[in-house]
């Protein structure tokens, strides 16, 4: 079995778009993936890296960042390898 694959959604609260991403996230879970939310006004420098660019998921295994907008089908593509292995 292969161990979840983490993945963080940079949000912040307030945010519609973030609210949707999170949302399109809900059905990955248990499906080899596990989502850590991180609010970037917590720190200085996430505010400065994804303030432009929130919502952005963020592979911890290989750093590969996702840019809204994505849908359904291109998460599954972003994480394919992962998904892939699951199925």
């Amino acid at each position: 079995m292969t161990p979840p694959l983490n993945v963080t959604l940079f949000a912040t609260s307030a945010c519609h778009l973030c609210e949707e991403a999170a949302s399109l996230l809900k059905p990955l879970a248990g499906n080899g993936v596990q989502v850590h939310e991180v609010d970037i006004i917590d720190s200085q420098t996430l505010l400065e890296r994804y303030q432009l660019r929130i919502p952005v998921l963020k592979r911890d295994d290989n750093g590969a960042e996702l840019d809204w907008p994505f849908d359904m089908q291109q998460l599954i593509v972003w994480l394919g390898d992962v998904i892939g292995e699951e199925g």
